[in-house]
């Protein structure tokens, strides 16, 4: 397994806010108009799991796995091209802003690791630039 980190991001939200959007994901509507159309095809979401379609690479499905309250929300791949956790790691700095770093670790096959992880590494700092630019309200 590999694992890809992004940089910490200040949010100026607190922890809990944070937590609690991230958590249920049915706040993804909030962010629906970020969604770069040219970009993704498909972006579906309920409460536990979200679905896109990035082509070339193809439909991606994430689901939460674990929620532990009010540090970190872990997903898994439910369907994509390459297995993987994401997860998403939220820490308190005063009582209205806190930090968030995303991790990512995935199974990537030996003869594709030099090719993918570059781009898996721009993916996760983008993840993480778009949930730092949330309003969690």
């Amino acid at each position: 397994m590999s694992k890809f980190e992004s940089s910490v991001k200040q949010i100026p939200y607190s922890q809990t806010a944070v937590y609690r959007s991230i958590s249920d994901l049915s706040h993804l509507e909030k962010v629906r108009d970020r969604v770069p159309t040219d970009k993704v095809k498909e972006f579906v979401f309920d409460a536990d799991s979200v679905a896109v379609n990035v082509p070339p690479v193809g439909e991606i499905r994430l689901r939460i796995v674990n929620r532990e309250e009010p540090k970190c929300v872990k997903f898994e791949t439910v369907q994509s091209p390459m297995p993987f956790f994401l997860w998403v790691q939220m820490l308190p700095v005063t009582e209205t802003s806190s930090k968030m770093k995303v991790t990512v670790e995935a199974d990537i096959p030996l003869m594709l690791k030099a090719m993918v992880s570059g781009p898996l590494k721009d993916a996760v700092e983008k993840v993480a630039d778009a949930l730092a630019s949330i309003r969690y309200e």
